[in-house]
């Protein structure tokens, strides 16, 4: 695959070809269907493409830590010697109590 100078790519933008490829494309549909190309849509997707991913880690990391806890206190109210069956029923109502409760804060 030849290397993209910026020059060539869509407003001179440090696209990677595939990104520069999906511009172009949007663009020429807009176009083959009479409309405006240059749009809000358009520069939410070169903003999307331009600012890398935010490391939010806080965000998915509290939920999975949340969502593990209330798991390990559902679990924790579960007889070990209860019949299979009726250990998974308890959990998966132990789990929808947990849910309920919300998230801790």
């Amino acid at each position: 695959m030849p290397d993209i100078d910026p020059k060539s790519t869509f407003r001179g933008l440090p696209l990677t070809a595939e990104q520069d490829a999906e511009v172009r494309h949007y663009i020429k549909k807009k176009k083959q269907h009479g409309e405006p190309w240059d749009t809000p849509e358009l520069a939410a997707m070169l903003k999307d493409m331009l600012e890398p991913p935010s490391d939010d880690d806080e965000g998915l990391g509290a939920s999975a830590d949340e969502t593990k806890a209330a798991a390990e206190r559902a679990a924790a109210s579960i007889d070990e010697e209860m019949d299979p069956i009726e250990a998974s029923e308890e959990l998966k109502a132990a789990m929808e109590s947990e849910g309920m409760k919300g998230p801790k804060r």
